[in-house]
């Protein structure tokens, strides 16, 4: 496998452990002191949203402060457009992304009514921007050491 395509692969692992909610699986993709930059780009400012630094936190927001999904919910990351550089031992990453929220409807007790057909429900996108993970191969394994999410959309926190 290419650097650049093991580069890409700790995007993948880190979006497919969002989506499940698995703090775990993202931490592991992580350097120990990994940190995670969350900014909101206004007009081409970068306003600063929050900041996560060690594993132990960036689990315990995966797992425990983001929202657990609805029944029948489900959340998937896509990521495109891949710029990726390897240097050596150090690589990075610009990546867009698109978070869908996907539901799927409960089937009635009689039945889909007649006439419906394929999937049943919505996927509706809801958060848009750019990953920007710097990387570090460490004893020969690709980590984020530091990941810069920038959300082209503004973002709301409760309590605030």
């Amino acid at each position: 496998m290419s650097e650049e395509r093991a580069v890409q692969q700790v995007l993948a692992r880190y979006v497919r452990g969002v989506d499940a909610r698995d703090g775990a699986a993202v931490a592991a993709v992580f350097t120990e002191d990994g940190r995670v930059e969350i900014s909101y780009n206004i007009s081409g400012k970068l306003e600063p949203l929050g900041e996560l630094v060690g594993r132990e936190m960036i689990a315990g927001a995966v797992s425990q402060m983001m929202k657990p999904h609805s029944a029948r919910g489900w959340s998937h990351h896509t990521t495109h457009d891949h710029l990726i550089d390897v240097n050596g031992d150090d690589a990075t990453l610009d990546a867009q992304f698109v978070v869908f929220e996907v539901r799927g409807k409960e089937r009635p007790a009689t039945g889909w009514p007649e006439g419906a057909s394929g999937a049943q429900g919505t996927v509706q996108p809801i958060e848009a921007g750019y990953y920007r993970p710097i990387l570090r191969r460490v004893d020969g394994v690709w980590k984020i050491t530091t990941l810069r999410i920038t959300h082209s959309l503004p973002m709301a926190f409760p309590g605030q």
